[in-house]
């Protein structure tokens, strides 16, 4: 962070800028409107499930504790980026201080990286329901849950700090530009001013890590789940067996979806104009469609927001 602070402490007051959408003013204006609303929506949809699953006594299970960390985790990624965006969209000041950037960058790596982990351990959730359905409050006990989530945060966290370490060390010899949205990776490596061939090859490794890894554990996961799904005969059952399953493979598909295109794909492919809008997709709008996935999809939940509501109605009269 020093190396970044003593860079940028010669030009422009010492500030990054962040250019992001500004060649695209008529753009921007409609960005502004679409990421506000998807961030309120974001915050009381995240918030609501985070709620209901912690005061319904019916929610209190493996995959509702695993819900309510996913929740947190997008809200603290959402609140890491949308303010600075939103501030950056309405004006023509679109700067942020060399210390706001490191947060960002530690901030939301941490938080990425955690949900690319926690995610695998929601499928292992889901495995163990369909194909262990006799023994799964043995095997998904308290102690090895709180475990689970705490390797995706421990994994999140340690990833940062090697990443972002190394990616602020970076001279950047006058180059205070970020041609993205974000203080981001991908981006800030850019601006180095020596070989950054090393590092690129750091952030595969970290990526194949983070990010392959957990997806393969997922596919597989789900490749049980669905050998299991087969055998079933009664239709019931199979609506049960796909219910419980697919929310978690729709935020699977948004998340991976598009956070592998931005870390995975090769350096000479990652233009501009396609990362900044790839990770707008998975910092801004899959956090707001996770909620309603869940909710729509999903009858617990739906039936938990009823009784809340009724049990408020009745306190109020």
């Amino acid at each position: 962070m020093s190396r970044v602070m003593k860079t940028n402490n010669e030009s422009l007051g010492g500030d990054f800028i962040l250019v992001g959408f500004s060649d695209q003013p008529q753009l921007e204006k409609i960005l502004l409107v679409v990421v506000l609303i998807s961030y309120l929506l974001t915050l009381m949809g995240n918030t609501a499930i985070i709620l209901v699953s912690s005061l319904d006594p019916k929610l209190h299970t493996p995959m509702y504790y695993f819900l309510t960390n996913l929740s947190f985790v997008d809200l603290c990624l959402t609140t890491t980026i949308v303010p600075q965006l939103l501030w950056n969209l309405h004006g023509p000041t679109k700067t942020i201080t060399p210390i706001g950037c490191a947060i960002q960058l530690y901030m939301a790596l941490a938080l990425g990286s955690t949900e690319c982990v926690l995610l695998a351990v929601m499928a292992y959730d889901r495995y163990a329901a369909v194909c262990r359905p006799l023994h799964y409050a043995i095997v998904m006990h308290p102690q090895l849950c709180q475990s689970l989530v705490g390797v995706a945060w421990l994994s999140g966290v340690g990833n940062t700090l090697i990443q972002g370490t190394i990616t602020l060390w970076l001279p950047l010899c006058g180059n205070w530009r970020i041609y993205h949205f974000m203080c981001e990776v991908p981006a800030m490596i850019k601006l180095a001013c020596v070989d950054i061939h090393a590092n690129e090859v750091q952030l595969f490794m970290a990526s194949l890590v983070l990010l392959l890894l957990p997806l393969a554990l997922i596919l597989i996961s789900y490749g049980y789940i669905a050998q299991a799904v087969m055998r079933i005969r009664s239709a019931q059952a199979w609506g049960k067996a796909l219910g419980t399953c697919g929310s978690h493979l729709s935020v699977v598909s948004l998340f991976y979806g598009t956070i592998t295109a931005v870390y995975i794909q090769p350096n000479s492919s990652y233009a501009h104009r396609q990362g900044k809008f790839i990770t707008l997709l998975y910092t801004v709008v899959t956090p707001t469609l996770n909620p309603l996935i869940y909710t729509l999809r999903n009858k617990d939940v739906k039936g938990a927001l009823k009784r809340l509501v009724r049990k408020d109605q009745t306190i109020g009269e």
